[in-house]
């Protein structure tokens, strides 16, 4: 079985200086029907203007993974950490039994463009953690690069989460194909561009949800990047 989850169908938010868009129940939207795949919780598209961000908040019990489409996004937490978050950079925050933070755009003449991608952990009341890794972009083209995993393989962030998720890049004739497991379910992201993914043709914004599959099968991609998700169904 394949859904196909249109852009424009997703919540979206205007703060002024935040503009989202919501592919799951978040904040002041509520879609019944969308409350998450899987163990997949939120996907936030996020555009920040500049010298805009949110304040000190808190979380807890949750995976959250930030991944940097353009600008850079500097974030603070109660851990100790101070850094900032390029486009080709994954962030991986694990706020276990409690964690403060902050995240800012300080570029005085530009947005910063993120996703925002909560998984529901596989233990609770874990002990906070952070963890930022740089995925050049040659890694991802033509293929699915593993950059969050349970266990850390091929240099991915480490999630306490029944989770994996795979980032690529795809144009021309460049394809890949990923084995499923039809126990568990996946949930396809297209960041941008036009993909065909298992037959049906998405566009940026775009999502394919996945139950009861074998196989994924990504092709004729026009300027595409794509997340991918193997979930706990």
């Amino acid at each position: 079985m394949i859904n196909i989850r249109k852009s424009q169908e997703r919540g979206h938010a205007d703060h002024g200086w935040l503009k989202s868009k919501h592919s799951f129940s978040f904040a002041g939207y509520y879609d019944p029907a969308h409350m998450g795949w899987g163990n997949l919780r939120v996907i936030n598209e996020d555009w920040i203007a500049a010298g805009k961000g949110f304040g000190t908040h808190g979380h807890r019990d949750m995976e959250i993974v930030t991944y940097v489409l353009s600008g850079e996004l500097a974030h603070q937490d109660s851990m100790g950490n101070g850094t900032s978050i390029p486009p080709g950079d994954v962030q991986r925050m694990s706020a276990g039994r409690g964690v403060m933070h902050s995240e800012f755009n300080h570029a005085t003449d530009s947005e910063t463009h993120l996703l925002q991608i909560w998984i529901d952990p596989s233990r609770l009341g874990i002990s906070p953690g952070y963890e930022q890794k740089t995925i050049p972009a040659a890694d991802k083209r033509g293929r699915l690069r593993r950059v969050a995993s349970p266990d850390g393989a091929d240099n991915s962030v480490t999630i306490t989460a029944d989770a994996t998720l795979y980032a690529g890049l795809f144009d021309g004739d460049e394809s890949a194909t990923l084995a499923l497991d039809p126990a568990r379910k996946a949930y396809v992201h297209l960041v941008r561009g036009t993909l065909v993914v298992n037959g049906q043709t998405l566009h940026a914004g775009d999502a394919a949800l996945l139950a009861e599959e074998s196989s994924l099968q990504l092709s004729k991609g026009s300027d595409a990047e794509v997340l991918v998700f193997d979930l706990a169904a």
